[in-house]
C-alpha cells in the first residue's frame, strides 16, 4: 500500500543494513528518497541504483552528519532535489564493543558527535522545511539506550542522550513537527541462525529469536505514515529482550 505516494524522504546513513532497508521499503510505499553515506559510497551507490528501479525519486550524497556545514548542503541539496522533507530519519550512527576502562576520550567523543550531534544537527537544519509539511522526525535509537550494556558504554550514553532528545524534540517541536524513535534490540541480517553468544541471547528473549531488519522497517513505517498525533514515543523492538534481566 503505498500510504507515503508524494512524500519526500531523508535517509541519514542509508547506504546498508538497516538504514538501506528502511530506504527501500519507504520507497516502496510510494515516497521519494534521499540516502546519504559516509564511507560506504559503493554499498550507497548500489543502494540508490536499486532506489531508481522502484520508479520513484531519488538522491545519494555523502554526508558526515558530524560537521554542521556538511549537513547544511546535503539539506540544501534534498530541498532543491525533493522539493521538501516530510520525513527525517536519523539512522547514521556507529557502534563498538570496548571494556569501559579502555574507552579512549577520542572514541567516546566521536562516538556522541555521530550518535547524538548527528541527529540534531540534521533535525536543525532540516527543521523548516519540516515544519512546512507538517513532518516527521523518526530517530534511530537503541535498546543499549534503555538498558545498561557493561562493554558498551559509550555508545549506550549516546544512545539514552538521543532518547532524551527525541522526546525534547517532540516537546520543541509540536504542533508541527511529530518526533518518535524506534530503538532495535538484538537485531540479526544473516540469513543463518545466529550462533554462540547471539544464540544464547535470542534464547534468553521472550520472543525466542533474533530480529529481523524488517521488523525495524515495520516500526520505522508506522511512525511515518500513521496519525501525526503520536510524538514523544520511544518503541523498543526487541521481541521481549528489555524485559529480561540482560
Amino acid at each position: 500500500m503505498q500510504n507515503l505516494k508524494g512524500k519526500s524522504v531523508l535517509v541519514t546513513g542509508g547506504a546498508r543494513r538497516i538504514g538501506r532497508e528502511i530506504a527501500l521499503a519507504l520507497a516502496d510505499a510510494g515516497a521519494d528518497v534521499a540516502i546519504t553515506y559516509l564511507h560506504s559510497q559503493q554499498d550507497a551507490m548500489q543502494t540508490y541504483h536499486d532506489l531508481q528501479a522502484k520508479g520513484i525519486r531519488s538522491l545519494c550524497l555523502f554526508c558526515d552528519v558530524r560537521d554542521a556545514l556538511n549537513v547544511h548542503k546535503t539539506v540544501a541539496e534534498v530541498a532543491s532535489m525533493l522539493g521538501g522533507i516530510d520525513v527525517l530519519v536519523n539512522n547514521a550512527a556507529i557502534y563498538e564493543t570496548v571494556a569501559f576502562e579502555e574507552i579512549t576520550p577520542e572514541q567516546w567523543e566521536n562516538m556522541f558527535l555521530t550518535n547524538t550531534r548527528g541527529p540534531f544537527l540534521v533535525t536543525r537544519e532540516a527543521l523548516p522545511l519540516l515544519r512546512e509539511r507538517r513532518g516527521r522526525v523518526i530517530n534511530i535509537g537503541s535498546l543499549g539506550g534503555l538498558r545498561p550494556w557493561t562493554t558498551h558504554a559509550h555508545y549506550c550514553a549516546s544512545k539514552a542522550s538521543l532518547t532524551m532528545l527525541t522526546q525534547i524534540m517532540a516537546k520543541a517541536l509540536a504542533p508541527e513537527v511529530a518526533v518518535n524513535c524506534v530503538a532495535p534490540g538484538m537485531i540479526s541480517l544473516a540469513t543463518a541462525e545466529p550462533t554462540g553468544w547471539l544464540k544464547d541471547i535470542a534464547e534468553k528473549t521472550p520472543m525466542k529469536r533474533a530480529g529481523y531488519a524488517d521488523d525495524v522497517v515495520q516500526a520505522v513505517r508506522f511512525f511515518a505514515a500513521s496519525t501525526h498525533f503520536i510524538t514523544g514515543q520511544i518503541l523498543a523492538v526487541d521481541g521481549g529482550l528489555g524485559l529480561s534481566t540482560l
